[in-house]
């Protein structure tokens, strides 16, 4: 049986260091408000996943037939680039800076500054919210 080391102060200190607070694995998210050339509604559901500093999340309900999320975890922020293909079959990808934080109640909460790369670079902003 191999036994756990004890790794040296600097490491330790290293490895706390490039830990986030923040843990995306098998959590929902849900819209609370979105601009109004933004595609997602009330009804779609996101399922965040984390592997590292990987976040990924596939997304549908309301208009969206699926989407998807990839994107860099870096501090308190998420830099997203996403996909998806509407109810109306429209293909759509944009790019978002995420700014993470955490509610009284310890749910993550995502404010996203979005950018669409396929409707003539439409910008807007929106807020999602972990949900159970």
């Amino acid at each position: 049986m191999v036994k756990d080391k004890i790794l040296p102060q600097s490491l330790q200190n290293k490895s706390l260091k490039n830990m986030s607070k923040f843990n995306f694995k098998n959590k929902k998210f849900a819209l609370i408000q979105n601009s109004d050339n933004g595609q997602v509604n009330t009804e779609t559901v996101f399922n965040y996943n984390q592997d590292g500093n990987l976040v990924t999340a596939d997304y549908f309900g309301g208009t969206i037939k699926y989407g998807k999320i990839i994107a860099e975890l870096k501090d308190n922020e998420l830099n997203m680039l996403y996909q998806c293909l509407t109810t109306d079959n429209e293909l759509k990808a944009g790019k978002a800076l995420a700014q993470i934080s955490l509610t009284e109640n310890d749910k993550i909460k995502l404010s996203l500054d979005w950018e669409w790369l396929t409707n003539r670079s439409e910008k807007g902003n929106s807020e999602y919210i972990e949900i159970e």
